[in-house]
């Protein structure tokens, strides 16, 4: 049996703000905007060169929805973008006025550092070092 996770739901706030900042200041792809009805759209982004997993940016319906934007897990790293080249990386994001909350750091899996996006949700940028794949320990 072989399953993958296809998109993972960021609420927000606007649908075209949100692409503003993710294709615009993280460098992201759009893989599809489609318009299902007069307030609903599809919305799906990927980082660049990405094969997995990607972003359905779903814009907040009710007020309860509203009060997650920018906290969908308590205050918590929400998620965990790769790269390949870390310190690429992390320069173009400082030049485009991206925000870290905890300067990059050497751990044992690899290099990482804390950044927001536009509503305040925690994001690792993280390169994995050679023994770490996919965040599992490799002999």
């Amino acid at each position: 049996m072989m399953q993958t996770l296809g998109h993972v739901a960021l609420v927000v706030r606007d649908y075209d703000e949100a692409l503003a900042f993710f294709t615009g200041t993280l460098n992201f792809k759009v893989i599809e905007d489609t318009r299902l009805n007069e307030d609903k759209r599809w919305v799906v982004i990927a980082p660049p060169g990405s094969p997995g997993t990607s972003l359905l940016l779903a814009r907040a319906a009710t007020p309860e929805q509203v009060s997650r934007i920018g906290n969908q897990t308590g205050g918590r790293v929400f998620l965990f973008l790769h790269t390949d080249n870390f310190w690429r990386d992390y320069r173009e994001m400082i030049a485009r006025k991206v925000t870290f909350t905890r300067p990059p750091s050497e751990e044992s899996y690899g290099t990482v550092a804390v950044f927001e996006d536009l509503y305040g949700n925690l994001w690792d940028l993280l390169q994995l070092k050679p023994r770490h794949v996919l965040g599992t320990l490799q002999p």
